[in-house]
């Protein structure tokens, strides 16, 4: 009865119990991580830094006397380097968003939320109010300590200093995203010298409380009840998928011990044997990578939704396993079959290959709608109030409005054509000037005449019986089909360069 007894103890003090990320605390509690540093934080706060300097430098790049990028919405226009997009050409915009969401997907398969701990803005904005609440308040004892203490002069101080500190950047933070959206130059000087509009002001402050909340208060709330992307990563992840892991048959049983000397390195080396004063696992419950988490979660415990693969707690078990001489990747970005000694490749998994496919498809639709966008855009109106004007026996008018916008950064020259698509024995002539200059991002409004002559040549006689089906067709109808055609030209008429820069659009002549 001993023996299977103590296999029964052996198994029960080996399995990895599921509690409460929280324990004992409630989850309005407040979380103090603890600082670390290691390889994977280094990363960490070199990709939020970059992150952070390239979303304020941006609106100050300018281009061609312009900001380089800029999302006008009183002009209805997206300004990116020489590239001006109009509402009608965001479908580039959605391809590019769904060809980042499968990217991320695709990303996702192989290792894991990277996105969520390296580059999410709400961790790189988050990791910045942290930094400056431990310049003003201290490690993670002293804030916890403080926010024990009761009230005093000292204590009203830093909190007053930490919190006017968080509001600027906020408030900076705001100016920065309007500034993708009005000059940001100007934005800067008119926010910080209260000259700015009402809705300026409204909307840079609305940007600044969210950051402000978002950043200093809720911080692990947004990832773990708010970020859609935590709930739904699981249906991305499949056995070799690489996330921050817990090696439970390495670690278990876990609990405290003295630190080894060097004589005694060489019996725990490379997990070859356990200590000789000890039949504990590897872990040493030392509870670092739960300091250290900004979720505040415990990694022992099984992959959870709530990780966001930052690595902080792999930094600190490294440095804990080589304090005790063991050694390292406890914790480690690993998969499920590594961890069982069978890590297999993914890169041809059904998940991998689909979001890699969909990837594919979405940059092709942006090359496509790219290569296919133009420069002018044409809207041809007929007159509706009168079909047509007779002149004389053989000549007849039509009236159109025509809306020729000029889509680049520069005035440009535009030459108006009209083609006869179904009608040989007419000619069609514009007696407008056919030649209008149009500003950079303007459209013009241009009324125009289109007049038919009916061709007669009186030493040819052609009669019904002899002329084709579709002469007979179209003679019976009362309309032509024509095409208006709008071509880039030089002030003297001639085309601009070898690649035609043209559109065209059709419409309708009516006859009696």
């Amino acid at each position: 009865m001993s023996e299977p007894v103590s296999r029964a103890v052996t198994t029960a003090s080996q399995s990895i119990p599921i509690v409460n990320i929280y324990g004992n605390k409630s989850h309005l509690d407040k979380i103090h991580v603890r600082e670390q540093k290691g390889l994977f934080q280094r990363i960490r706060k070199s990709s939020n830094s970059l992150l952070i300097m390239v979303f304020f430098l941006l609106p100050f790049i300018n281009y061609q006397g312009r900001q380089a990028i800029l999302f006008d919405v009183t002009k209805q226009q997206f300004f990116f380097f020489d590239v001006t997009l109009w509402p009608q050409d965001f479908t580039v915009l959605a391809w590019v968003f769904m060809a980042a969401a499968f990217g991320l997907f695709f990303i996702t398969v192989y290792w894991g939320r990277v996105w969520c701990g390296f580059l999410c803005p709400q961790t790189a904005w988050t990791a910045m109010f942290m930094w400056l609440e431990a310049k003003v308040e201290g490690n993670h004892h002293h804030r916890s300590a403080l926010d024990k203490a009761p009230l005093s002069i000292a204590k009203i101080r830093k909190r007053f200093t930490k919190h006017s500190l968080w509001m600027l950047t906020a408030l900076v933070t705001g100016c920065g995203f309007m500034g993708y959206f009005m000059p940001a130059r100007a934005l800067y000087i008119d926010i910080f010298t209260l000259s700015s509009g009402f809705w300026t002001g409204v909307w840079v402050w609305f940007f600044a409380i969210c950051t402000y909340i978002n950043a200093g208060w809720m911080r692990e709330m947004m990832c773990l009840h708010c970020c859609p992307y935590s709930r739904f990563q699981a249906v991305m992840f499949d056995s070799n998928t690489k996330t921050v892991s817990y090696d439970a048959m390495r670690g278990e049983t876990r609990g405290p011990r003295k630190r080894i000397n060097k004589s005694e390195q060489a019996v725990v080396i490379n997990n070859a044997e356990k200590s000789m004063e000890s039949a504990l696992g590897d872990c040493v419950d030392c509870h670092l990578c739960v300091d250290v988490c900004p979720t505040g979660i415990d990694i022992r415990n099984g992959l959870q939704y709530e990780c966001i693969n930052c690595g902080a707690c792999v930094d600190a078990c490294n440095q804990t396993m080589d304090k005790f001489g063991y050694q390292q990747n406890l914790i480690s970005f690993t998969s499920e079959n590594a961890l069982k000694g069978e890590a297999k490749p993914s890169i041809w998994s059904v998940k991998a290959v689909g979001y890699a496919s969909a990837l594919i498809i979405m940059l092709l639709l942006i090359v496509m709608d790219i290569y296919q966008r133009s420069d002018i855009q044409l809207n041809v109106i007929r007159d509706r109030q009168s079909l047509y004007r007779e002149i004389s026996d053989t000549v007849t008018e039509n009236s159109y409005l025509l809306k020729i916008r000029n889509k680049t950064q520069q005035a440009a020259v535009y030459r108006i054509s009209v083609i006869a698509t179904d009608d040989s024995q007419s000619q069609f002539e514009i007696p407008n000037d056919t030649l209008v200059m149009i500003k950079a991002a303007e459209q013009l409004e241009y009324p125009l005449t289109v007049r038919r002559t009916v061709i007669i040549n009186p030493n040819t006689i052609v009669s019904q019986s002899s002329a084709s089906m579709d002469e007979a067709n179209n003679a019976s109808k009362s309309f032509d089909h024509l095409e208006f055609v709008i071509t880039e030209v030089t002030p003297k008429g001639m085309v601009t360069s070898a690649q035609l820069n043209q559109v065209s659009q059709e419409s309708r002549f009516f006859r009696p």
